[in-house]
């Protein structure tokens, strides 16, 4: 199928892409990378009115490495990130979630920001980040706002994300000290979303833990009772699937064993992972 006809608009400025994306009585979509916006323009599941092309704004492209705070911005590509091309205070973490999201030619052109706003509930980075606890910038006509985004992600494809509105970039904290981290990641076509994926990180050995699982539910869940099993230090596979289960039981199916089992496993494979670093 080809796209619905629609007008296009190139912003100069984050400010004009905010009045693009507020044209009244007209249905808008901002595009990045397009890796997401262009097969549903395709198949018609997405029919704007107006596409804003976010590509040309340098505002969206900083990256920076402070004391306390890594800045992303909303442009910067899976691919960037796996090849390292800022300064990586994650112990190779972030890199190791861009290196697995789809294929290569994909990584060229698909967006940190683009996945973000998105919220598949399957994807990479939506739940990477709310292990990082990191906070989304987002800009629209009333001026910049920051929310964490664990809050900001709210269900599958929904966010906080006002009509007007676009990311701009994400805070992380930067670790107090070296991470550990775990992610493990089930698919079941090379390339394709994530059928199960967790996340798990800590400030060097020992120290606060992190733990989200991802495509388990309509968005990534921050799994609280293991985080608080791994504190205990009692951290026996017994403990840990216990913990796992108490957190994942009410994300799947009442009696849905083989989901139990996966995302157990998958849980299990990253904490497993971030206590051997």
């Amino acid at each position: 199928m080809k796209a619905s006809s629609f007008d296009y608009v190139a912003p100069k400025t984050v400010a004009d892409a905010s009045t693009s994306l507020a044209t009244a009585n007209a249905t808008t979509a901002a595009i990045a990378g397009g890796q997401s916006l262009l097969p549903m323009l395709n198949l018609r599941v997405a029919q704007p009115d107006i596409v804003v092309d976010l590509g040309g704004l340098e505002e969206l492209k900083e990256m920076s490495v402070a004391s306390d705070t890594v800045r992303i911005g909303a442009l910067t590509t899976h691919a960037s990130i796996e090849d390292g091309l800022f300064a990586d205070v994650f112990g190779g973490f972030i890199q190791k979630v861009a290196s697995k999201i789809s294929y290569r030619a994909i990584r060229h052109f698909g967006t940190i920001g683009g996945s973000v706003a998105l919220a598949d509930p399957a994807a990479d980075w939506p739940g990477c980040l709310m292990a990082l606890g990191a906070i989304v910038r987002v800009s629209g006509q009333n001026g910049v706002r920051s929310e964490p985004i664990r809050d900001f992600v709210q269900g599958q494809y929904q966010t906080s994300l006002k009509p007007d509105e676009i990311i701009v970039g994400f805070d992380i904290p930067r670790p107090a000290a070296s991470l550990n981290w775990g992610v493990h990641k089930v698919v079941r076509k090379s390339g394709a979303f994530a059928n199960s994926i967790a996340f798990a990180v800590s400030q060097g050995r020992g120290g606060p833990a992190s733990v989200v699982l991802a495509a388990a539910a309509s968005r990534p869940y921050v799994l609280l009772k293991v985080i608080e099993q791994i504190a205990t230090g009692q951290i026996s596979d017994g403990a840990l699937r216990a913990a796992i289960a108490e957190d994942v039981a009410p994300l799947v199916p009442k009696g849905d064993d083989y989901l139990m089992r996966l995302h157990t496993s998958t849980v299990l494979r990253a904490v497993r992972e971030m206590q051997s670093k």
